[in-house]
Order: C-alpha cells, then structure tokens, then sequence
C-alpha cells in the first residue's frame, strides 16, 4: 500500500497555496497546513520542561497530553502567542490557522497508480507517494496513522532526551 511521504525540513520551505488538494472539504488547502501543524506537535517539537507554549495560551487551547502538546482547533484564537513563546521556533505562526481541516491521505479517493494531488503539486519534493518499502535509511522516519510517512529530525531521540 502507498503512502504520503512528507519530507518536513523542505515542506516547510513550500507556500500552502502551491500545493493544492483535491479534498472538496479544503478548499482553501487546509489539509496541507494540518499536516505541517501535526508533525510540529509530534515530532519536531523539544517538549521543554516548563512547555512555555501551553503556559503562554490564554484560552487554555494548547495542552500537554502523554508528554506531547495538542491544540484544541474549537478554544484555539489564533492569537499566535505559542509561537511567540517557543523558544526553538518550532511552532511557526502559520502552523496555526484560525480554522483547521484534517488530510485525509486521500483514502479511497484515489484510483489505482493515481497520485494525490498535492504530491503532483508539490515543486520541491517535500511530498511524494511511495511504498514504504522504497525507504533504505529508516533514520528520522516516523509514521503518523497508518497511510503517512515523514521525514524530520527528532531532536531528543538524537540526543537520548527520554520526556
């Protein structure tokens, strides 16, 4: 089965309104900046003692869940003020939009050897279609679900931070 391969370093040099997306419920390519606010969160995230970013919100949208941070999309204001926050500049003002839409991974939407529409809109090749069996180095890869693959480095698995 072929799955979303998300190279995070370069998604994040490629402007949402590039990439486009064939979900109807994203018209304005939400999916796409969902996919950049998940993997912030996730996996590029340091996890700081103090979580600077949860303290600093002032509707009490972000919190620490199982030692990682969540944004509640219905409380969030968009205010920016996690950003501000961050002190390694993980959370960047665009990863939170106001309204928010999921990616799908194009789940039954897509025919056979057929590619989603933002891989094929994507310039740079942050997004590619694979299976996961054409990835030789496993190093910094994690899965989110079961149908997307990225690429980032994980800073306290390097450094054997355990949080």
């Amino acid at each position: 089965m072929k799955k979303l391969f998300i190279d995070y370093d370069r998604f994040l040099y490629v402007k949402d309104d590039t990439i486009k997306c064939s979900y109807n419920m994203h018209p304005e390519n939400k999916g796409v900046s969902a996919l950049r606010e998940e993997i912030a969160f996730l996996l590029a995230c340091r996890r700081c003692e103090d979580y600077p970013c949860v303290n600093s919100c002032p509707t009490g949208a972000l919190k620490r869940e199982e030692g990682r941070v969540k944004r509640s999309n219905i409380i969030c204001i968009s205010c920016k003020s996690c950003s501000l926050a961050c002190p390694f500049g993980t959370i960047l003002p665009e990863l939170i939009p106001y309204l928010v839409g999921r990616c799908d991974a194009c789940i039954g939407r897509l025919r056979e050897d057929e590619e989603p529409l933002c891989v094929k809109s994507c310039t740079n090749g942050a997004m590619r279609y694979i299976e996961e069996s054409e990835l030789t180095d496993k190093t910094n890869i994690y899965t989110i679900g079961d149908r997307i693959i990225v690429y980032v480095f994980n800073w306290l698995e390097t450094y054997g931070i355990k949080k």
